[in-house]
């Protein structure tokens, strides 16, 4: 099978291309690089030893995903790319948008001319916002608390409807929990351009010293040590888990919606330890106040039944592993694929 990954050059894209590429299939990737590197796409070659096509454009150009979907036979699509940080998203919100809702639908009406019809979208544990109570299962009522999470809710609703006016187009929506580690030969891994917007690679780059100290938002959140607990998943898992969604997809057409987590949530000091115990480090922290507007949930962690059931996915990695695969890709690229 021919798969195009939107947003393939980042984070979650990369470490799926891998896995997709050891599975046989063939992968082309198109990503404008505005939060990823071009370097990732040669690490991706030089792991699997397999070639992959490369467009660097964005998915709201038009002409560009006809020229990939004409030069390609295209049939299936994995879309990761978008704006991604949940502060920024509430600074420059019409950016988020146009950028993540217009270009999702500019892909999909692509998409739809070419005859592609099977679409796995990278949707988020945000959707469920602060209302649900964990573990956080599928049925809920969806919401956000910032624009980043609104276009999630809005993109998974468009992706309804468009299944059910067109019933041979399907859609698998993935809500992520919280990807962490990287390739265990540590070519691939989470590269923010910036401050990072997520805890491990913060942690790491302060471990690394490239950050002087990491500052814990709140410690007097209503759980066992006062801070907020999250699901924790190894990115290795997470692509893994889009292939079994394309397996699934082929056989049960429409929309679907699945959680990929591990059922299970830690706290964010006892992250800072696990990847304490896998650096042989000390992490530098402050504790500083809880982030304005309420931005922090204080638990949040998945209700995995339905992937394990229906999908045969179950992460099998643990914390640990997964910070000893971020910590060895940081320690190998201290400054990323700069």
């Amino acid at each position: 099978m021919s798969i195009l990954i939107a947003g393939g050059a980042g984070y979650i894209g990369s470490h799926t291309a891998v896995s997709l590429l050891n599975k046989g299939e063939e992968v082309v990737i198109i990503d404008n690089l505005d939060n990823s590197s071009k370097i990732a796409i040669e690490r991706i070659e030089e792991i699997t030893g397999k070639r992959v096509k490369f467009y660097e454009n964005d998915i709201r150009d038009k002409n560009a995903l006809t020229k990939i979907f004409t030069e390609n036979k295209i049939e299936a699509v994995i879309h990761f790319a978008g704006l991604k940080a949940v502060d920024e998203s509430a600074i420059i919100p019409l950016a988020y948008y146009e950028n993540n809702i217009a270009g999702t639908i500019c892909l999909i009406e692509q998409m739809r001319e070419n005859g592609v019809n099977k679409l796995v979208f990278s949707s988020s544990a945000c959707v469920y916002g602060d209302i649900n109570q964990p573990p956080m299962v599928e049925t809920m009522q969806t919401t956000a608390t910032n624009p980043y999470g609104w276009t999630k809710v809005m993109l998974e609703q468009i992706m309804r409807d468009v299944c059910a006016s067109d019933k041979n187009f399907s859609v698998m929506a993935l809500r992520y929990f919280n990807p962490v580690g990287a390739h265990e030969s540590g070519l691939i891994g989470e590269d923010p351009n910036d401050i990072p917007n997520n805890l491990p690679p913060y942690i790491t780059q302060t471990l690394i010293g490239k950050r002087e100290v990491l500052t814990v938002f709140g410690d007097d959140y209503p759980t066992a040590d006062g801070t907020c607990i999250r699901d924790y998943i190894h990115v290795v898992d997470l692509a893994e888990g889009h292939i079994l969604a394309i397996d699934y997809m082929v056989k049960n057409p429409g929309f679907s919606v699945f959680n990929l987590g591990r059922g299970e949530g830690e706290s964010t000091f006892g992250m800072i330890k696990a990847f304490e115990a896998a650096s042989g480090r000390k992490v530098n922290y402050v504790i500083g106040p809880r982030r304005p507007n309420n931005a922090d949930v204080p638990v949040s962690y998945a209700d995995a039944s339905k992937a394990e059931k229906l999908l045969g996915f179950k992460a099998k990695r643990s914390i640990l592993n997964m910070c000893e695969d971020a910590w060895r890709w940081q320690t190998k690229n201290p400054e990323g694929f700069r």
